[in-house]
């Protein structure tokens, strides 16, 4: 397993011990997927983020010994073929409850006493209290801010598989941008996005795109259809086993006016000053006040929630999200996604936190200049 897995668990084993954690149980997708090394696919996938599901997967991590997969039959077949994970413990999906068996492996591991970490914002009441009834001598609490600080300084093999997808995201683009006319409508571009992330081997892709008349973005693709002058707006997310691809790229149909040229370039320029900023000890709550400074400053009104997040397995906007008053300090080894934008300008792109500065990660289309197609 110590040869295949990816996970930084050098980094779990520390918070553990300062946690005085003898097991963490991942439910969610995102800690599964990220300590299991799978990523499941469609159905299996809608599974894994329904809470009250009868058919839910996890991994039992402990701090000595070797992991183990509460599994069900339908799911033990691809967990036994990718996950680094070799134990499996089998439930009966729909009759019998997967915290059930769960409760059963931790008295036969030897935790019915000990102090175990499980999601609390992720496990339902109904599931908490039938493990705490079940094991009534075992110590629940919470570790989800301590998965969240495991997960957010990456290994080399995680930035691999992110340098992975964003080359597959930009192929994307750099194929299917050319091929967009002046006629073609939103719902037809984004298919052609979708289809071709899933053409070059990403396991799922999610996305939005939306013409610069189209004033809500995140409706879903439309029969609007781009007229020339017109701005596209990208925002997609391409996983490739369990990491993302996640850039955001703009397109103009026809050449841009100069005034076009001239707000691209100082909303491109502001975007790139607050990627220069990330690196290690600054805090994110003063990188989002100097962006929303230099938005300001520039007569822009910046009205986002965010100006990036983290990136990782199975979910792509993870902590730390770069936000108004954090107090989260970026520490080498963190992958940001950084996408401070105003309207349809909207430039995203990933980078890792490092001592001599940001390292891009998303480097295979150019942000210099919007990309225009006759």
């Amino acid at each position: 397993m110590s040869d295949k897995i990816i996970a930084n668990v050098d980094r779990l084993n520390r918070l553990m011990d300062e946690n005085d954690l003898a097991a963490v149980v991942a439910r969610s997708g995102r800690n599964f997927t990220y300590l299991s090394g799978l990523a499941y696919p469609g159905t299996l996938a809608r599974l894994m983020d329904l809470t009250d599901s009868d058919r839910g997967v996890m991994v039992l991590w402990p701090r000595e010994g070797e992991p183990v997969l509460i599994v069900n039959a339908t799911a033990a077949g691809l967990a036994a073929r990718d996950s680094w994970i070799e134990r499996q413990v089998l439930y009966e999906g729909y009759v019998e409850s997967p915290y059930a068996r769960l409760a059963e492996v931790l008295r036969q591991e030897g935790f019915a006493n000990a102090r175990v970490g499980f999601e609390h914002d992720y496990v339902s009441a109904r599931d908490w209290s039938l493990v705490q009834d079940s094991v009534p001598g075992l110590d629940m609490v919470d570790c989800t801010a301590i998965m969240d600080r495991v997960r957010w300084i990456k290994t080399d093999g995680e930035i691999e598989r992110l340098k992975r997808g964003a080359d597959l995201l930009d192929d994307v683009y750099l194929d299917v941008f050319p091929q967009l006319r002046v006629g073609d409508s939103e719902r037809s571009a984004h298919s052609r996005i979708i289809a071709g992330c899933l053409d070059r081997g990403c396991n799922w892709a999610h996305g939005i795109l939306n013409a610069s008349p189209n004033t809500i973005p995140y409706a879903g693709e439309s029969d609007v259809v781009f007229q020339a002058g017109d701005v596209m707006r990208t925002d997609y997310v391409a996983y490739l086993d369990g990491y993302p691809g996640h850039q955001s790229r703009n397109l103009v149909f026809g050449d841009p006016t100069q005034a076009q040229r001239d707000e691209y370039r100082a909303i491109r320029d502001i975007y790139r000053g607050s990627i220069d900023q990330c690196r290690p000890g600054a805090r994110v709550g003063d990188i989002y006040d100097a962006t929303v400074k230099a938005f300001t400053d520039g007569g822009w009104k910046f009205e986002s929630l965010l100006i990036g997040h983290s990136v990782g397995a199975w979910w792509h906007q993870q902590e730390p999200i770069l936000r108004r008053g954090s107090d989260i300090v970026l520490e080498d080894g963190m992958v940001l996604a950084l996408e401070p934008h105003i309207g349809y300008w909207h430039i995203q792109d990933m980078i890792v936190v490092r001592p001599d500065g940001p390292h891009l990660i998303s480097d295979k289309m150019s942000t210099d200049e919007p990309f225009v197609v006759a």
